[in-house]
């Protein structure tokens, strides 16, 4: 613990720690350090990581249990817990999930029990585009006037996948009833309380998020929009341009993110990633 140092990487957002090799097993008072880390910064951030697979998925444990990717035909050969996301072809197909997010959100924020957070390891990345950006969300509550504070924290936000694949993905092919019924509607608190630190943060984004209940989907648009357009400003917001052995881990109970554009035709990315399990949100108006 001594040998561990942090600097922040924005005034309101991540940290960068040196002095630890993530090749190496991690101890209950690093893991225990780095979780705190997390819940009071969002982010952090390893340099000059050579790690292998089965490294990454051991790091990736001793944050918390993983989860298992739907699309297997994009996980790794040999190591079903390590999704591949890439623009790469080989042979003929796609060497792992392309395109990624280009809107903020938080993984799998849609399900009972959204993405506590996820390990991405940079293999290959482009010299121009490509970046990560990264919000903290309970920055962006503090900062907000106390009166929408206060409204927010009464109330509860419906995430509804459906209805936002139907309408963003007409490209795509139309869900089945089995996939309909795999993600009904969600309805979690908009401002959720960090499990480590009791801070609390705004849980929102600009996909999923159908309504606010009792509010109709047109005025819950309007306000929603209106919400992000201030917590994605530059003083809550952390851009991170990637090097090959980067290890960046996000909490997705305090933050959004999104993939940045690149030349996907003309340059190559590819990312290992986990996902580490989470819990159902909560809010503790007490704390």
């Amino acid at each position: 613990m001594a040998d561990i140092e942090f600097s922040e990487l924005k005034a309101n957002i991540g940290s960068e720690v040196h002095g630890l090799n993530l090749s190496e097993p991690l101890s209950e008072a690093i893991r225990d350090r780095l979780m705190r880390e997390l819940a009071d910064r969002c982010v952090v951030l390893f340099k000059a990581q050579d790690i292998t697979p089965a490294q990454h998925i051991d790091f990736s444990r001793a944050l918390g249990p993983l989860e298992e990717h739907v699309l297997s035909n994009f996980c790794l050969p040999g190591h079903p817990e390590i999704f591949v996301v890439s623009n790469i072809v080989e042979n003929g197909r796609h060497v792992g999930a392309f395109g990624g997010s280009k809107q903020y959100h938080s993984d799998l924020a849609y399900n009972e029990a959204p993405s506590m957070g996820s390990v991405f390891h940079c293999l290959e990345c482009p010299e121009e585009g490509g970046e990560t950006a990264i919000v903290s969300m309970s920055a962006a509550f503090a900062a907000l006037p106390e009166e929408r504070r206060d409204w927010l924290s009464k109330q509860r936000a419906v995430f509804d996948y459906v209805w936002y694949y139907e309408g963003a993905h007409h490209d795509r092919p139309a869900l089945s009833e089995a996939q309909k019924s795999r993600v009904p509607p969600v309805a979690h608190p908009a401002v959720r309380t960090h499990p480590v630190n009791g801070c609390p943060s705004l849980f929102l984004s600009e996909v999923w998020v159908r309504r606010f209940e009792g509010v109709s989907d047109d005025e819950s648009q309007k306000i929603l929009a209106e919400i992000l357009e201030f917590a994605t400003g530059p003083d809550f917001t952390y851009v991170h341009k990637w090097a090959p052995g980067d290890v960046l881990v996000w909490d997705n109970r305090n933050s959004i993110h999104k993939a940045c554009p690149f030349d996907e035709e003309g340059t190559r990315r590819r990312m290992h990633r986990t996902t580490i399990k989470g819990t159902a949100p909560y809010f503790n108006a007490a704390a």
